[in-house]
């Protein structure tokens, strides 16, 4: 396996980044975080709100400039406040919208110049329920649905100039869920991945040799319930 080279992960600090962050560092290449608080490794990092596209935008353009290069981009950084409509305040709906869709078009926005030059890869993590809807989760369906068609059309777009993967993981055993309501929060039988294999699934992704594309990805434990 080559090295996935200079890759930035949003959300780098906990979850699915974390291990993202680990499994390129131990691929050997060179990880980078935006994230509002600091990762426990000690890799170069820039503190930012991810629901401020300008901000995220210009962290992205700034972290670029200081390593020189970017070979990959994915976009885990991710939120959610379960509830039915009228009861999420309008803030925190739209809120998950920013973080989750707007916050990752303008990380790629600004990261696009820089894989273009490098032929690198873009992996947008979307969700299973981004193409399955659920009651109490109309805005991160929304954002995660609009995350899938944000990709698919982005593929489109660069293809032949930058790599595009779509990755959809099911649940997983990361700190997402510890804020939310009992009622929202998986069981104590709840079957969910390791976010150490979602992150050799996104390093398969970012080390295909040139001319070939890993599209998309569904990856979840075997009998994840959101999927199909």
């Amino acid at each position: 396996m080559r090295s996935p080279g200079t890759v930035l992960v949003t959300g780098g600090a906990s979850g699915l980044g974390a291990a993202v962050v680990a499994a390129v560092s131990e691929a050997g290449g060179s990880p980078l975080v935006l994230d509002l608080k600091p990762p426990a490794d000690d890799v170069p990092y820039v503190a930012v709100d991810l629901a401020d596209s300008r901000a995220a935008e210009e962290a992205t353009r700034a972290i670029a400039e200081q390593v020189g290069t970017l070979d990959g981009v994915v976009t885990a950084a991710g939120i959610d406040v379960p509830g039915r409509l009228e009861d999420v305040p309008g803030p925190e709906w739209e809120r998950i919208l920013a973080v989750n869709l707007l916050g990752t078009a303008a990380v790629v926005r600004a990261a696009v110049p820089h894989l273009r030059r490098s032929h690198g890869t873009v992996v947008t993590v979307a969700s299973t329920l981004g193409v399955k809807a659920v009651s109490d989760a109309t805005a991160y369906c929304a954002a995660k649905f609009g995350v899938v068609g944000f990709t698919r059309a982005l593929a489109a777009e660069l293809a032949g100039e930058v790599g595009v993967t779509l990755l959809i993981p099911g649940g997983m055993s990361t700190a997402f869920f510890d804020s939310r309501e009992e009622r929202y929060r998986p069981g104590p039988d709840a079957i969910l991945n390791d976010p150490a294999n979602v992150a050799q699934t996104v390093l398969f992704a970012l080390t295909q040799p040139p001319g070939c594309a890993v599209r998309e990805m569904v990856v979840c434990a075997e009998r994840e319930t959101s999927y199909p």
